[in-house]
């Protein structure tokens, strides 16, 4: 490193532009700051347990196409710093520029410390908004902290699960953990708490082979819902997309997060299970103009976020937080594959599911399926290859773009949620619909090559209810909160037959406790990638409350205490079924290929015949039956051995009466037996039942059963039409 300079009693070189932010090389650190707005820019260190003003003050002279930068040899990790950025304070041209705030770097790796709300933390003068806010903030905001890049990762590889074999299971990393019995108090709620031993073998009986957890990117706790007592449990405000929340660690040194952190994906790795993290790169915790002065809005105001054009101080808003990031800009799109990057490759996560993803795609107001930022995914030879997931919409106009996102992207399926949850409330005419939810939804992802494995199907996500209030509540009961009741989904629409919430009589919930066995085994036998929430298995109910995004207690987190281990084991149970079985998992639509002269797929009446176009038009909506043939299954392995299943018959039940339910003739298959029975869960395990073609079966009301072929069709022949 050569061209030393100096500032008081510090070594100072000039140091490289990239990589941006701090980084230890083993000798010093080099700093880098990205700002194309700023006239001067100082680096301010701060030392350890120092909450006021900076103890020292470095001058950035060397600047590279916008990159301010420098190289301090004697800074190691542990180091706490910020910026400080001087430039136009001018905020109706949308530049906030105001070096008394103490500016977090967005590319910081590890945050000491959190936000107070004081004033300070704010640009503007609150009594004249027109005027900027002078008085010091870094004694009242958090400090990034100078990573220590090292870690022994051992013989760690990720596992790879193919996408087909694939069961998501998104947790809260504070959530899970909070409450379980067997992790100690000092782990509870951190990352370490995730790699307990007996956190991972919860996971590991379930089947579960990716677990998806909701925000750990460091977020901002409201100001709004700290002045009401409450807090920002879900994490959806992201502020540094390099650093781990700094409050899911166990120990009071910052740079505990990262090592914390990659400890719980080691562990999860050693016991086969990926780990997907949610993302939130669509806006951040600076908010709208009103907002505080935290990180990107003093550094760069016009390059980091979305402005209006005409009206420059305020910000375009297709995420319902007050700002959007400006995926126009080529360092606000380095600044995200940086991060994704960093998180693959020094943090080795499996992949990412992009929150609002749809925003992504805004380069000017339309979203656009082949935007910068899903070109340079693309390309890239490190982001390319995990799994991508998209939440396939925004608030902003034409945000909804379920089925239009690229090839290699797999998608929440919102359409399956609501289709599955309709179909088994009863709902008339979605059979046709369920059909196509069922089977993968090729009308959605077929185009362009991709696979059911596009589909991330799911019935109950972490923005709504649980599966146990999804079946018990009709309305939202969200006083909690303390809005009104104004926020979260408006109804629920009617499961419950006129009794809200727990009840005494056994009727209700023995009903209950079919649908909800009805909704899991009819998740994990679709085809597509089935993803659950955690705590649903556990039987976790939050009293009807759809929005706990603020409820950062026992109402959210896990009841360890209280778990309904029948519906852990039906679970558990389910999803081997599923495992076991490739025709549940396959990696390709069903394409009518025939077998013995029967289709890979057929579609049933209760009276044992084929459904004809004249019934789909007027709907059996709600009880159907649908014939999987298990020796038409593609190859689904690496080396191209050919896959055969046994065949399947499922008779799905949703309407209020029973069924007699004849079963086809020998040429689907002469004898039957019922593997799983929503109606008595301990047929298959404790109970055999067993049938032959052409038997009249009983199906209870709301009940789904799935039979499995013993004995092989009589001959091949020709039926009707599919």
């Amino acid at each position: 490193m050569s061209d030393e300079q100096h500032t008081a009693g510090r070594r100072v070189w000039v140091g490289k532009p990239f990589p941006l932010g701090a980084r230890y090389d083993g000798s010093g650190t080099n700093f880098s700051l990205f700002s194309s707005v700023a006239d001067g820019v100082e680096l301010c260190l701060h030392g350890a347990g120092a909450d006021g003003n900076d103890d020292e003050r470095i001058e950035l002279t060397e600047v590279d196409g916008h990159i301010w930068h420098a190289y301090l040899p004697d800074v190691r990790p542990g180091q706490r710093y910020g910026y400080r950025v001087h430039g136009p304070w001018e905020p109706a041209a949308g530049r906030w520029c105001n070096p008394t705030k103490l500016l977090l770097d967005p590319y910081a790796k590890a945050i000491d410390g959190q936000i107070d709300w004081d004033a300070a933390c704010f640009g503007y003068d609150f009594d004249d908004p027109r005027k900027p806010n002078l008085d010091d903030s870094a004694p009242h905001v958090w400090k990034a902290v100078v990573g220590d890049p090292y870690f022994d990762w051992g013989n760690d590889r990720p596992p790879d699960v193919p996408l087909h074999q694939t069961v998501i299971y998104e947790a809260h990393v504070k959530g899970m953990t909070m409450l379980h019995p067997a992790v100690p108090d000092s782990l509870r709620g951190t990352y370490l708490g995730i790699a307990h031993p007996a956190v991972i073998e919860h996971l590991h009986a379930l089947g579960i082979t990716a677990i998806e957890l909701m925000p750990v990117h460091q977020f901002v706790q409201d100001h709004h819902l700290v002045e009401k007592g409450l807090r920002n449990y879900w994490g959806y405000n992201s502020i540094a997309f390099l650093a781990p929340h700094n409050e899911y660690t166990t120990s009071g040194a910052a740079l505990g997060q990262v090592q914390e952190f990659k400890t719980m994906v080691k562990s999860l790795h050693a016991a086969g299970i990926e780990v997907i993290l949610d993302v939130v790169y669509n806006h951040t915790a600076e908010g709208n103009h009103f907002g505080p002065t935290l990180s990107m809005r003093g550094i760069d105001n016009q390059a980091y976020y979305r402005l209006v054009d005409d009206s420059p101080q305020h910000y375009l808003d297709f995420t319902g937080t007050g700002n959007s990031l400006n995926m126009r800009h080529p360092h606000v799109l380095q600044l995200i594959m940086d991060s994704l990057r960093y998180w693959v490759v020094e943090m080795h996560v499996d992949g990412f599911r992009f929150d609002l993803a749809s925003t992504l795609a805004r380069e000017l107001y339309e979203v656009d399926r082949l935007s910068a930022f899903f070109d340079l995914v693309q390309q890239d030879p490190v982001v390319s290859q995990v799994k991508l997931i998209a939440e396939p919409w925004d608030v902003g106009e034409g945000g909804y773009q379920v089925g239009n996102f690229p090839p290699q992207w797999s998608e929440w399926n919102g359409q399956y949620r609501d289709t599955i949850r309709d179909f088994w409330r009863g709902e008339p005419s979605t059979l046709a619909e369920f059909a196509s939810r069922f089977t993968g939804s090729s009308d959605l992802y077929a185009a362009d090559t991709r696979r059911p494995t596009a589909s991330i199907n799911f019935v109950t996500a972490h923005d709504g209810f649980t599966l146990t209030d999804l079946v018990s509540y009709n309305d939202k009961h969200n006083e909690a909160n303390l809005e009104d009741g104004n926020d979260g989904e408006s109804h629920n629409r009617s499961w419950n037959h006129g009794v809200e919430g727990p009840t005494d009589d056994p009727a209700i919930n023995a009903l209950r406790d079919r649908q909800r066995r009805n909704l899991m085994v009819t998740l994990m036998l679709s085809q597509g990638v089935p993803m659950i929430v955690g705590g649903d298995e556990l039987g976790q109910t939050h009293g009807g409350n759809n929005n706990v995004y603020c409820q950062d207690n026992e109402l959210s987190w896990y009841p360890w205490a209280d778990v309904d281990t029948e519906f852990v084991n039906w679970t558990a149970r389910v999803i081997a079924f599923r495992q076991a079985h490739p025709v549940f998992r396959r990696r390709h639509w069903f394409e009518g290929r025939r077998l013995r002269g029967i289709d890979d797929l057929a579609w049933l009446r209760p009276d044992g015949e084929e459904m004809t176009d004249e019934d789909w038009d007027t709907g059996y909506a709600r009880a159907v039956g649908v014939f999987l043939n298990g020796r038409t299954i593609p190859t689904t392995d690496t080396y191209g051995t050919r896959v055969v299943d046994d065949d399947f018959l499922l008779l799905f039940n949703a309407g209020h009466e029973p069924l007699s339910w004849t079963l086809p003739g020998p040429q689907w298959g002469r004898r039957w037996a019922v593997d799983l029975d929503t109606a008595h869960p301990r047929v298959g395990v404790r109970r055999k039942m067993a049938a032959k073609a052409g038997d009249e079966i009983h199906v209870d009301e709301r009940s789904l059963m799935v039979l499995r072929s013993t004995q092989p069709p009589a001959r091949a022949g020709r039926r009707g039409r599919r």
